[in-house]
Order: structure tokens, then sequence, then C-alpha cells
């Protein structure tokens, strides 16, 4: 069997309830560049962009692990990665979506590519925090930040399968999906692996179990560097091998447990403390928004501290911590600290270097 190319629409494709042959898309496109909200004038765009002769597209980083870049993606690996997450999660023509998030960035944007490949029901609706105020139909696929997540709790049961991205979900937030009909997976991915290529199942019912691990997409496979990070292998994707600063623990060739990242880990008196994993236990008695740091200190090298977002207790939280028994002794703040705002990207992901400034220039 062919697989679909980018030039070609699949005969089963909707767009906010039109069914468009590609001239009419080309024509859809130009009315919301010209008439349409920013918004929707980033979706035609995107479009147009797409429906164009030429192989290659030029999308943007999202910045939460450095500085927005601009690379090039080819339009027919964008279609196998479409073909990937159909196959994965079932979708097939005719099967409704929708579009709530960004076309700025890949995630959005691939959004609009599966609809198309696969020949979707897409509808889209203006990107915010609560995204399903908008929304009065069920859809079997959809995508979101955890931010969206969070506010769209008491909304989920329209949704069938609903893929959570664009940074690691807390164990709060993981814990508050708890149970329920729909499908919640958290995603990993990023703009050079054209989105997700590896999900974690995170809601439970009677049927289901959450997992722990990520498994990964059709025809991927990971592996570890020498730093103990992950590395890629999606040839159907990507021309060469992914080697991120992410520390994993595999579990096989295609399941894997994400740990932290390389470039956040504290050494603290000669030991390696990934702040990730001393989160996710401070998770427990901590409910606002907060991360681990190390700060440098004359005896230790680096001293671990922690650091919240908005007003704080800090004698409260200190006892709580001591109370937990999880913690190892050498994972305990030396110190927290209470900062009004943390920064953040445009899609509600924490950055925690230039938070980090902003509490070194107090």
């Amino acid at each position: 069997m062919m697989k679909p190319q980018y030039k070609e629409i699949h005969a089963n494709f909707k767009f906010n309830g039109f069914h468009p042959s590609i001239n009419e898309l080309r024509e859809m496109g130009y009315s919301l560049i010209k008439e349409g909200a920013p918004f929707e004038e980033v979706i035609g765009d995107f479009l147009l962009d797409w429906l164009d002769e030429k192989p290659i597209l030029q999308v943007k980083t999202s910045g939460s692990t450095g500085k927005p870049k601009p690379i090039d993606l080819k339009k027919n690996q964008m279609v196998n990665s479409a073909l990937a997450t159909g196959d994965f999660f079932g979708l097939k023509p005719g099967s409704s979506a929708l579009l709530c998030l960004p076309c700025d960035y890949i995630a959005g944007k691939m959004m609009l590519v599966r609809a198309m490949v696969l020949g979707l029901e897409i509808d889209y609706v203006e990107p915010s925090s609560r995204p399903l105020d908008q929304v009065f139909q069920p859809y079997d696929f959809c995508a979101m930040v955890p931010l969206q997540l969070e506010n769209s709790l008491g909304q989920l049961n329209g949704i069938k399968t609903l893929l959570v991205g664009g940074a690691p979900i807390s164990r709060a937030l993981e814990k508050k999906v708890g149970q329920g009909p729909t499908g919640v997976f958290e995603t990993y991915g990023m703009t050079e692996t054209i989105t997700h290529v590896a999900v974690r199942k995170i809601h439970a019912n009677r049927s289901v179990k959450a997992e722990s691990h990520f498994k990964t997409l059709p025809n991927i496979t990971v592996s570890k560097d020498k730093r103990g990070c992950l590395v890629i292998d999606a040839p159907e994707i990507c021309d060469e091998k992914v080697v991120t600063n992410d520390l994993v623990q595999l579990t096989s060739k295609t399941e894997f447990k994400w740990l932290g990242r390389y470039d956040n880990v504290i050494n603290s008196g000669g030991v390696k403390l990934i702040p990730e994993q001393i989160e996710a236990k401070l998770a427990q008695v901590i409910t606002k928004r907060f991360f681990i740091t190390g700060l440098p200190d004359e005896k230790l090298g680096h001293k671990l501290v922690l650091v919240i977002e908005g007003e704080t207790n800090e004698e409260i939280v200190s006892q709580k911590i001591t109370e937990l028994s999880s913690l190892e002794k050498y994972e305990v703040p030396k110190a927290i600290y209470a900062l009004p705002k943390f920064e953040a990207t445009a899609n509600g992901k924490m950055l925690r270097h230039e938070t980090l400034k902003i509490l070194l220039n107090q």
C-alpha cells in the first residue's frame, strides 16, 4: 500500500465542518490570513506553507531548553509521524479531532497534518488556558499542554483520547486526572522529532493501570549514551539519531522511564542529585509550583535548595518535608526560597534557569 504524500489530502478530511479540496483549502488559508483573528492567521499561514511545492517546512522550537530557533523539517517525515500516531492510537478516517493549541509551534501544526493525512474531521478553537469552555460536542482526539489539562479536569468526559505535552506532567496533576473514560497520555518528544516519539498512559480505572514508563511509537527504538541520556532512533522521522539531554532508565529498546534533565543535575558534596526525582517526592506535600536547584556553596560545591512560587510559610513547608519518609538525608533542601512568579514559556513550561537568575539578583 502506497504511503500518502504531503501533496495529497485524505478524502475524509474535514476542516471546521467543511470538506475542502486542495484549492478550497488554500482559499480558506488565504481567508484566515486576511480576515481571521491573530491565532487564525497563523493557521492560515501554515496551511499555505503545507500546500506549497516545497518539500521542507521551517518551524521554530518552543525555547523551553534554550533560545527559540528555526529548524527545517521534511514534510514527508511529518506525514510519517502522523501515520505513526494514527497507528498507535487507532485513529480512523472520520475520527473527530479538536485543535486547541497555537499553530505557532510544531504541536499545533501536527494536529492539522494528522487530520489531513489520516482523514480526521478537525475543528479548532482559540488557544486558551481553558480550551474546553468553548467546546460543546465530543471529540475522539485532542492535544493539550499541562496547564490546559489542569483547567479542563471537569470537562474531559467529552474527549476519548487526550495527549498532553510541551512540559512534564507533575505528580500532583497526574493524581488529579485519576479515573475516567478519557485515555490521557503524557507525550515525550521535541520539535526535532516532529512532536512525540513515545507516550505514557497516566490515567487509571478498573480496567486500565497508569504506566510509569514511556512506550515508543511504531518503528522507533531508543538507547542510552555514556552519560545515561536517551538516544532516539526514528529513521522514518529523523535522518539521524537524536541525542538528548534526558536522563533515562531503559526497560527495553521501546520502553524507558524519564528521570530528569542532565543539565539540571546537582553535584552536592560529591553526590549527584537529579532535581526531578526529588521533586516527585516533594510533590506529596507541596501543592504550589516549585523546583529544586543548586546554589554555590563553599563546603559542598553546590547546596540543594527549594524554590516555591507565591507566598509561602517556609517553616510549615520545612516541617512537612522532614516528615517525608521517602526523602534521603541528602535530598532534604538546605534552604527554601519563595518568588512571586516564575519565568515560563508561552505554553506554560517553567524556565528554571531564568527563574533562578531572578532569585540570584534579589
